[in-house]
């Protein structure tokens, strides 16, 4: 199967869908499309591609399209291409409300067209190659600081920085999210900029989910808690380590004096493939429309991190009544915490 694929939105990130796809596709690359003329030229003068003059025309020149536009457009860009017959890739968060997301699910269901989700870090080289070591986490701790970028600053933080950690944590737990509590200020724009979250799984198991917009060093760490061990990862680097009792020792020694940390404990330096993330990321999107894989993160595991979310944003918003939710959130976060 021969696969037409193009790229809605050139802004920061979306220059990258269009490079690696561009690379991927080859001659099946058939261009992008901006709103901002001006940025589309440039961006299609840069990587030697094709720069379309109107949605449509990219739509109707496309089997395939990935949306990289703001999360207010999500919707209204993917259902035009839902319509057109493309399959769709989606940059997180999937979209703004849950209604937004049942509806775009029920039109790609019906018009037979796949939906993949932009959840990038579940292709970190430090995810890949802690996922071997995962063995059921009881408790995770998550941190996502980084210093203020105007770029997604017009949804909350949980919407722009913690929906990573939000699909990470659902995914490494294996099971749904029952109950929320959270906490959050806006500082310097009218939405939530800093936020932290406990969320309880169905199987007992915590997280504890921090996320900041406004922070002076940037910082991307998961630390898991499991029976087998403890796994410290640095996304920003795509480092981990796994740190586990040492087979060889006899518990019983441990309680006769005190010993040395690494006379017990054995260290394990967590290493997989050199690779882009976003490259494999929209590589397997690829795969999965072209009938050679399953598709990576699906709409409804998409749509499932965007409840979770929402709630966070509710749980919140009770405790800063004087927080105005933008129009059509209030009923979705109230569905969303049912």
């Amino acid at each position: 199967m021969t696969t037409r694929i193009g790229v809605i939105g050139a802004g920061a990130l979306g220059q990258h869908h269009v490079r690696i796809l561009r690379d991927l596709a080859g001659e099946r690359f058939v261009g992008l499309y901006d709103a901002h003329a001006g940025r589309a030229a440039a961006i299609a003068e840069q990587l030697g591609v094709v720069a379309h003059p109107t949605l449509d025309s990219l739509l109707v020149a496309s089997d395939a399209v990935s949306i990289v536009v703001p999360t207010t457009a999500h919707f209204a860009v993917a259902s035009a291409a839902i319509a057109s017959g493309c399959h769709v890739f989606v940059e997180k968060p999937f979209t703004v409300t849950l209604d937004e997301a049942d509806e775009l699910l029920s039109m790609a269901q019906t018009a037979g067209r796949l939906v993949q989700v932009g959840h990038v870090e579940r292709f970190n080289r430090a995810v890949r190659a802690a996922l071997p070591y995962v063995d059921s986490p009881r408790f995770i701790e998550s941190d996502r600081l980084a210093p203020f970028n105007p770029r997604g600053s017009d949804v909350a933080v949980v919407l722009d920085l913690m929906i990573h950690d939000i699909d990470l944590v659902r995914t490494l737990v294996g099971e749904r999210v029952t109950d929320v509590q959270a906490t959050g200020i806006p500082v310097l724009t009218p939405q939530l900029d800093i936020a932290n979250a406990r969320l309880v799984f169905a199987n007992g198991a915590v997280a504890n989910v921090t996320a900041s917009r406004v922070s002076r060093e940037r910082v991307r760490k998961l630390r898991l808690f499991q029976r087998s061990g403890y796994l410290s990862l640095d996304l920003a680097a795509g480092s981990g380590e796994f740190f586990r009792m040492r087979r060889d020792l006899d518990p019983a020694t441990l309680a006769a004096q005190p010993r040395a940390l690494e006379e017990f404990v054995e260290r394990i330096a967590l290493t997989a493939p050199e690779a882009e993330p976003l490259w494999i990321e929209l590589s397997q999107f690829i795969e999965a429309i072209e009938g050679r894989a399953p598709v990576a993160v699906s709409g409804e595991e998409g749509r499932e991190a965007l409840s979770v979310a929402l709630r966070i944003m509710r749980e919140i918003e009770r405790t800063l009544p004087s927080m105005q939710a933008p129009s059509g959130l209030t009923a979705d976060r109230e569905r969303a915490g049912a």
